[in-house]
């Protein structure tokens, strides 16, 4: 009873990619100049510098509505907890040996994440000696709007290339 079938044909196979069919071409020189020019990315330090502001912004909005120092300070704290790890990858990953060779950049981006994620786990878990009062839903919500910072520099790079 044990029928022999035939192996499935690969429904991948057939589908090719346009970038497929096109042989590799190299840039000059001056091409990849024009290529970095138009695609220029967005600094981690801007970055970081968006998300402090942000943070300062939410704890003065907090401030001037609430009068209450132990929220502010925790909205404080909240945002401290993004910007305090991100500026250490930041200043990790822009180094001058980051950039000796990708496989040194790429271990290198690894390990400062890590190094960045250690930090962020570390202030968090001290935030209730170091914050007295502390409100851990004001905490937390700055902490996500302070991440969500990278996808508004995310927008302002994809606006500015039109």
């Amino acid at each position: 009873m044990s029928e022999r079938r035939e192996p499935r044909p690969d429904a991948w196979a057939d589908l090719e990619d346009e970038a497929d069919k096109q042989p590799f071409k190299a840039l000059t020189h001056e091409e990849a100049q024009a290529l970095m020019a138009r695609e220029r990315s967005v600094s981690p330090w801007r970055v970081i510098a968006v998300q402090a502001v942000v943070g300062m912004v939410m704890a003065g909005l907090l401030w001037l509505i609430t009068r209450r120092q132990d929220w502010t300070a925790s909205v404080l704290y909240g945002a401290a907890a993004v910007v305090v790890p991100g500026a250490l990858m930041a200043r990790g990953v822009t180094s001058r040996l980051s950039s000796l060779a990708p496989a040194v950049s790429a271990v290198s981006v690894m390990l400062w994440e890590f190094g960045k994620i250690a930090v962020s786990v570390a202030m968090l878990a001290l935030a209730p000696k170091l914050v007295p009062g502390l409100s851990w839903p004001a905490l937390l919500v700055a902490l996500i709007v302070c991440i969500k910072v990278y996808w508004v520099a995310l927008l302002w790079r994809g606006r500015r290339k039109s």
